[in-house]
């Protein structure tokens, strides 16, 4: 019987996924949902569950790219408060941004263009 040694190095024919973890924490909350450009903002499609202590979590799977969302918490829309980044929505509030990288090389790149510039030679 003859083996494909290249069988560990094919790439899938589908999107890369990339493990994504929610977490939200608000000590009398009953229900939270994260809702955004990854759901077709459907609230119901991503429900954290309950962690203890007021955490609430939610793992997901998403394609590389930059997403916008909210949590949902009692009904009231909210961003994510731990979000690092924010941009203005249609209707008067805020939506976080989370960016999912395909890989860790990626998101310190993306750190890097973030920082402030220096002069070395000062």
């Amino acid at each position: 019987m003859k083996h494909n040694h290249n069988h560990n190095n094919a790439r899938s024919a589908g999107p890369e996924l990339v493990p994504v973890r929610f977490e939200f924490t608000h000590p009398t909350a009953a229900t939270v949902c994260v809702a955004g450009s990854f759901n077709q903002w459907k609230p119901e499609a991503k429900t954290l569950h309950p962690a203890g202590g007021g955490r609430w979590t939610k793992e997901t799977s998403l394609t590389p790219g930059a997403y916008e969302y909210c949590f949902i918490v009692d009904g009231q829309w909210m961003p994510d408060p731990l979000a690092k980044d924010t941009v203005p929505n249609p209707f008067g509030g805020r939506n976080s941004v989370l960016k999912v990288f395909s890989s860790p090389e990626a998101v310190h790149l993306d750190d890097a263009e973030n920082l402030p510039l220096t002069n070395a030679t000062q």
